[in-house]
């Protein structure tokens, strides 16, 4: 009967730390699809309701001729160059004070200021996340194609919206509002190698961190929002982007 108590014990103790380690590879699974403190809530038990955000700052980025290289590249290739690129990107962001909400085949889209509110920084800090990733592609080399040079487009647009998680299985957290729609906007009216900036990401730049520099575009037709003034940001203090990267109309 002791025998039989102190297996007993023993596989207890077994499942028990079985237990433990799937949960704990629960938790750090979830940490890496949701923001920190929304996870936190969701461990602990807690519902996490959708939030409004007075004001953040978007960034969308896609590959320009993804669709062309893709059609040149095996699958394979395809998904080789994107783990590298967004893996190099992943590393980069890290040093800012932003969230990467998703990527979806070429497109890359962050966000500053939630789900922990920022103040004003998350204009600063989208803003040198920019220049730090556009920097990172003038030398990216694709491995099977070195001869191609990558080409990616930046916009960025600052406002108001909601975030939440959406989903059980696979929870996911999303941003909804019409500064998603913008920032989507700048990123598709852009050019190939710059950084599109929205009139209302500049004012509040030039009126809180005047080192970044910034050229007006001039009127951009935007699908849905009409004609606005558009600016191309052309780096921070004595650090301008690359004549490759000089802003055009």
């Amino acid at each position: 009967m002791e025998q039989y108590a102190n297996n007993l014990e023993a596989l207890v103790q077994e499942r028990t730390a079985d237990y433990l380690d799937e949960k704990r590879r629960c938790e750090e699974l979830l940490y890496q699809l949701l923001p920190k403190s929304v996870a936190s809530q969701l461990i602990n038990g807690k519902s996490v309701v959708a939030e409004t955000y007075e004001c953040v700052t978007i960034y969308f980025s896609d590959i320009v001729g993804f669709t062309s290289l893709s059609a040149q590249s095996t699958p394979m290739q395809v998904v080789d160059f994107l783990n590298e690129l967004y893996t190099r990107f992943d590393d980069i962001i890290e040093n800012f004070d932003v969230y990467k909400v998703e990527t979806i085949g070429d497109a890359y889209m962050v966000v500053s200021g939630l789900p922990v509110r920022n103040g004003t920084k998350h204009t600063r800090e989208i803003a040198s996340m920019s220049l730090a990733l556009l920097q990172e592609v003038e030398t990216f080399k694709i491995t099977h194609r070195p001869e191609e040079k990558l080409k990616l487009r930046i916009g960025m647009h600052t406002g108001p919206c909601v975030a939440g998680v959406v989903g059980l299985k696979m929870p996911r957290y999303c941003l909804f509002g019409d500064t998603v729609n913008t920032a989507s906007r700048m990123e598709s009216n852009g050019q190939p190698l710059k950084i599109h900036v929205s009139p209302t990401t500049q004012k509040m730049l030039a009126e809180n961190y005047p080192s970044f520099i910034l050229e007006l575009r001039g009127e951009v037709d935007m699908k849905g929002k009409g004609r606005m003034n558009t600016y191309w940001l052309q780096g921070k203090g004595d650090s301008p982007l690359p004549p490759s990267s000089s802003p055009t109309t």
